[in-house]
């Protein structure tokens, strides 16, 4: 009999996970609200981040996929987690949708759902407000160029005809070294690009809208999870159309371009 019962046991227990990890689980500590489970390595500012002295975490794709809970009506809880162990945890469903500055690719779309992209990535460029000469990439010919080192940047810029690059060892000392006029333009990933100049509140510089590579973000979930794909995809659209997503974008970048 004992044997029979451990049998029923085990069927329960796991009915219950196959439940829980449809589209979002139900949890007894929520007060059985609808939880959604997120998983994101926290350290990619400002995508996501913690500063010290802070118990939240914070970033545009924490403040986006809390708007995202929102709309769908779940409570959202996140998880830090290594990023390679992203895909694991929506493999063996133990989160429900991964969002951690992750590029959609053929490799990644082999092993999860992706959502709609909600961010393009890539390589631009700022530079100081009275050039005129410099529109875009093919422009940088005979110019300088600050890149940090040992990024795809300086890989990238390296590649262009006629381009003198200069390297230093931060995003920083690059921008510091153009309002110097030391250099002509700064290439960095957009992302750092932005950053920097809402957040410093940099003035007499622009960033330029043209990309030298282009990469789009998505939500990760599994791959036989498409009822929570086709949600967080309408939940995305709802917040581009009514403007929130706007106001998340500019939190963090400035206007959205």
């Amino acid at each position: 009999m004992k044997w029979m019962k451990a049998l029923a046991l085990a069927a329960i227990c796991a009915l219950s996970v196959v439940t829980l990890a449809g589209c979002g689980g139900q949890s007894a500590d929520n007060g059985g609200k609808k939880v959604l489970k997120v998983g994101s390595s926290i350290d990619f500012a400002p995508f996501e981040f913690q500063d010290e002295g802070q118990k939240d975490y914070q970033g545009f794709d924490m403040d986006l996929i809390r708007a995202i809970g929102k709309e769908l009506g779940y409570e959202v809880e996140v998880s830090n987690i290594p990023f390679d162990g992203l895909i694991p945890a929506m493999q063996n469903k133990t989160m429900d949708v991964a969002i951690s500055g992750m590029t959609i690719n053929d490799e990644r779309k082999q092993n999860v759902l992706f959502s709609d992209p909600y961010y393009q990535a890539g390589l631009t460029m700022v530079v100081r407000d009275d050039e005129q000469a410099i529109q875009k990439f093919t422009d940088l010919k005979g110019h300088k160029v600050a890149v940090q080192i040992g990024t795809t940047s300086a890989e990238e810029v390296k590649k262009l005809e006629g381009v003198e690059v200069h390297e230093f060892n931060t995003p920083a000392d690059c921008f510091t070294e153009l309002k110097a006029r030391g250099v002509d333009a700064v290439v960095n990933d957009r992302p750092v690009n932005d950053y920097y100049i809402q957040k410093s509140g940099a003035t007499g510089v622009k960033a330029l809208p043209e990309r030298l590579t282009a990469e789009d973000y998505g939500i990760a979930m599994a791959k036989d999870n498409t009822e929570l794909q086709q949600k967080i995809n309408e939940a995305l659209k709802k917040l581009k159309d009514n403007g929130e997503y706007d106001k998340i974008f500019a939190k963090w970048f400035g206007e959205s371009k």
